[in-house]
C-alpha cells in the first residue's frame, strides 16, 4: 500500500517480499505508459519502502505495479499486484 493517498508531491509505497525474489516496482499513467521504475532487482525476504516523488507530473491517477518471481530453483512462483495512486496538486 502507499501512504499518503491522495498525495502531493510524494508518497511512500510499502510492500513485503516473503521469499527471495526478482522484484520490479513500476509507476504507470492512466494510459498504461510507464512513468518510472523504482525497483528492479533481486530482494531478500523482508518489508521494504520506496519513496516516489511526482513533483514533475500532472495531477491525476497513476498506478503502481509490483511483479515478483521466486528465484528458488524449480519454484516458478510469481506474484503481481496493481494499486491506484492519486496525485493532487
Amino acid at each position: 500500500h502507499n501512504y499518503p493517498n491522495p498525495f502531493n508531491p510524494s508518497t511512500t509505497i510499502r510492500y513485503e517480499v516473503p521469499v527471495e525474489s526478482k522484484v520490479t516496482l513500476s509507476i504507470f499513467d492512466m494510459l498504461g505508459r510507464k512513468v518510472q521504475t523504482l525497483v528492479d532487482g533481486q530482494l531478500k525476504p523482508g518489508v521494504y519502502t520506496e519513496a516516489w516523488n511526482a513533483s514533475s507530473l500532472a495531477s491525476g491517477a497513476y498506478f503502481y505495479r509490483i511483479d515478483a518471481k521466486d528465484v528458488t530453483p524449480g519454484s516458478g512462483r510469481r506474484f503481481s499486484e496493481t494499486k491506484r495512486l492519486v496525485l493532487l496538486k
